[in-house]
C-alpha cells in the first residue's frame, strides 16, 4: 500500500475543495434550520438556489481536476463519491425549502424543530470528519465520529416514526396530511444524506489505515 501522507499536504487542492463543499452544505442546512426554528423567514429560494449552484460549481471543478491530475492523495473514485454525496445533501436541502414554500399555508404551526436539530447535528459531525482527512486520523477516531452520526440517524428514524404515528391519528384534511408527511420524509432524507457522507469518509480512512 502506498503512503497516503506522501501525497497529502495542507495545500492539497482536492481537500480544499472537499472542505469547501462541506462548508457550503453546512451553511445551507443551517439556513434551513433557522427557518424551521422561526428565526428567519423563507421569502424566496434565492439563497438556497445560490448555494446549490456554488456546490455544483465545486463539484464540476473537482471532476475537471480529476481528469487532469495524474496522482491524487485520495483515490479518485473516493473524491468523486464524496463530492457527489455532499452535492446531494445541498440539493435535498434546496428541495425541502422549495416544497416548504409551496405548502407553507398547509403546515402552519407544525413543529419541525426536533428534526432540524438532528440535521444540524449531523452536518456538524460530517464537517468534522471531512476536516480530519488532512491528517488522516486513527481509524478509531473516525469510527467514533461515524458512531455519533449513526446515533443521530437512529434518533431521526425514531422521531420520524413518532411524527408519522401521530399524523395518522390526527384526522387531518388530505392536503395537510400529505404536506406534513412529505416534509417529514424530506427532513429524514437530509439526515440520511449526511450519514451517506460519513460512511464514505469512514471508508476512505479504513482503506488507508
Amino acid at each position: 500500500m502506498f503512503s497516503l501522507q506522501r501525497f497529502l499536504s495542507k495545500d492539497d487542492v482536492f481537500l480544499d475543495l472537499l472542505e469547501a463543499c462541506a462548508r457550503e452544505a453546512q451553511a445551507s442546512v443551517r439556513r434551513l434550520t433557522a427557518i424551521l426554528r422561526g428565526e428567519a423567514q423563507l421569502e424566496s429560494l434565492d439563497e438556497f438556489l445560490a448555494s446549490e449552484r456554488r456546490e455544483r460549481k465545486l463539484l464540476k471543478e473537482i471532476e475537471e481536476r480529476l481528469v487532469n491530475t495524474f496522482i491524487t492523495g485520495l483515490e479518485r473514485e473516493d473524491i468523486e463519491s464524496l463530492s457527489r454525496a455532499l452535492y446531494k445533501l445541498v440539493k435535498t436541502t434546496e428541495k425541502f425549502a422549495d416544497r416548504y414554500r409551496l405548502v407553507s399555508d398547509l403546515v402552519q404551526g407544525v413543529d419541525f424543530r426536533e428534526q432540524g436539530r438532528l440535521i444540524e447535528n449531523a452536518v456538524g459531525i460530517l464537517g468534522e470528519m471531512i476536516s480530519h482527512l488532512r491528517k488522516m486520523p486513527p481509524l478509531e477516531k473516525m469510527k467514533e465520529l461515524n458512531d455519533r452520526l449513526e446515533a443521530t440517524e437512529d434518533a431521526g428514524d425514531r422521531v420520524l416514526d413518532e411524527l408519522v404515528r401521530n399524523l395518522y391519528h390526527d384526522n387531518l384534511p388530505p392536503g395537510q396530511f400529505l404536506a406534513r408527511k412529505d416534509l417529514y420524509d424530506l427532513l429524514e432524507k437530509l439526515v440520511d444524506r449526511a450519514h451517506d457522507v460519513g460512511a464514505i469518509v469512514t471508508h476512505i480512512v479504513l482503506k488507508n489505515s
